[in-house]
């Protein structure tokens, strides 16, 4: 005898009589029972009775969502049954958030191999777990050092080391004297080299570009100007808090931002390129560039016909307010390129030294929405819109054959942001990964047999 046949017999013993009522409550638990007793432990773990955000938009009712190995295996409004049972209780579960632009190493930190060793041994671990303890599963890093991050990266999907799935660039690709070799780095020339990639001709980046997808990096990253505004001269000077005195720069010449586009396009890489001014958005587009990075934020957006373009080329905007919120017209433009329909892609630009990792992602997707996004477009860029920047269409949805990157959220974040934060679960992979339900919630677990632990990338 069940549970729920045991309580509603008791109310009839209680009331003395088969009223209609009673009889109402015996059919519904014996329908349960059976519902119950129908459903085989066919999955390796199911979350039970949840909303569910899918990576575009909520769904009605609630769902089970069955996981197999690391992927999903069903969602589906009817029961179904797992070795392993969670029951969300009509919890959320939305996919891992997804942050697109990361700076992983402590820049200020790492000088010599020393300091490297210290970073990696000392640091690394902890700041990777920062990301899942905020629910963040995936994250992609945009110029870090490229031996440090892949070997990182290889830890990660190896089990060694506790993270999110961890994408990488390797450095980034500037011309000679470009941000940010001499700008972040400029004092530091040992991390210079291995940050970025100084390139001075059309041969020279196009080696590197091979150099880094015969390392089986991620993606590509180029920047094309440093984060200040200029009259449109080849030189100018780059101005920044930390550099009062102010560092001049030179554009990538346009030579080689195609030049390095197309040979990441011959890889059959996506490229990105960091551009904070109309004009370098627009060449950065012209040159075949895949998405921007930061967009426009030093300036207002006045050029409907660029917008268009980005609409034309299918490009991802990556605002990064996180760090350029300080611009007064970075929330402004963002709303525009919302609006008209421009893929966005949640990414912060966080670094080491400001905030944590992970909650810095979330300040993120807080700050998108005070730009006038809702809340569902921003979890959309957070999953869904992240995955597509990342060429990662097996990430960012809870559907079937999806990686099983999960969150079991207490509130409904499609209504309010901040919800992200009131986190009781995050499953990478398919296994847990965090576990912070309260006591005293109904949100249960119920383990039959074990589940055997499977690896992916």
């Amino acid at each position: 005898m069940t549970h729920t046949q045991t309580a509603t017999d008791s109310v009839a013993v209680v009331s003395g009589r088969d009223t209609p009522g009673v009889r109402a409550m015996h059919q519904e638990a014996e329908a349960i029972a059976s519902v119950e007793a129908r459903r085989p432990a066919t999955h390796d773990l199911v979350i039970r009775r949840a909303h569910v955000f899918d990576g575009r938009q909520a769904l009605i009712g609630l769902y089970d969502i069955a996981v197999d190995g690391t992927e999903i295996a069903s969602v589906s409004a009817e029961p179904l049954g797992g070795r392993q049972e969670i029951d969300a209780a009509g919890a959320w579960v939305v996919p891992g958030l997804i942050d697109t632009h990361v700076h992983f190493y402590d820049v200020r930190a790492v000088s010599d191999p020393d300091s490297m060793r210290a970073f990696e041994e000392d640091e690394l671990p902890g700041r990777l777990g920062l990301f899942l303890d905020h629910g963040v599963t995936t994250i992609k890093s945009v110029g870090d050092p490229t031996g440090g991050i892949l070997a990182t990266r290889a830890g990660i999907a190896e089990g060694t080391l506790r993270g999110p799935r961890l994408l990488a660039t390797g450095c980034g690709i500037t011309g000679r004297d470009g941000h940010p070799a001499a700008t972040v780095f400029g004092d530091n020339p040992w991390a210079r080299e291995r940050f970025t990639g100084e390139v001075g001709s059309v041969q020279e980046i196009r080696d590197l570009v091979h150099h880094l997808a015969d390392r089986k990096v991620d993606a590509i990253k180029l920047l094309s100007e440093g984060a200040c505004a200029h009259s449109g001269e080849p030189t100018y000077l780059w101005q920044n808090p930390a550099f009062p005195d102010g560092v001049e720069l030179a554009r990538l010449p346009l030579a080689l931002l195609r030049a390095g586009v197309e040979t990441g396009h011959e890889r059959g890489l996506r490229v990105t390129v960091h551009t904070t001014q109309q004009a370098a958005a627009r060449e950065a587009i012209e040159a075949g560039a895949d998405g921007l990075e930061h967009g426009v934020t030093v300036e207002p957006l006045t050029d409907r016909s660029l917008i268009d373009l980005m609409l034309e080329h299918g490009i991802t905007y990556t605002p990064t307010l996180w760090i350029d919120d300080a611009h007064p017209d970075a929330r402004g433009n963002l709303r525009k390129v919302s609006r008209a329909g421009v893929h966005i892609a949640l990414g912060s630009d966080t670094f080491s030294g400001r905030g944590l990792f992970g909650a810095n992602t979330l300040e993120e997707a807080e700050l998108m929405v005070a730009a006038g996004m809702t809340p569902t477009q921003v979890l959309a860029a957070g999953t869904s819109g992240a995955s597509r920047q990342c060429s990662r269409p097996d990430l960012g949805a809870v559907a079937e054959g999806k990686r099983a990157d999960l969150l079991v959220l207490n509130s409904d974040p499609t209504t309010d942001i901040g919800n992200l934060r009131d986190l009781s679960m995050v499953i990478l992979n398919g296994e847990l990964a965090v576990d912070r339900r309260r006591p005293g919630r109904t949100t249960s677990i119920r383990g039959v047999g074990r589940r055997s632990r499977r690896s992916a990338p």
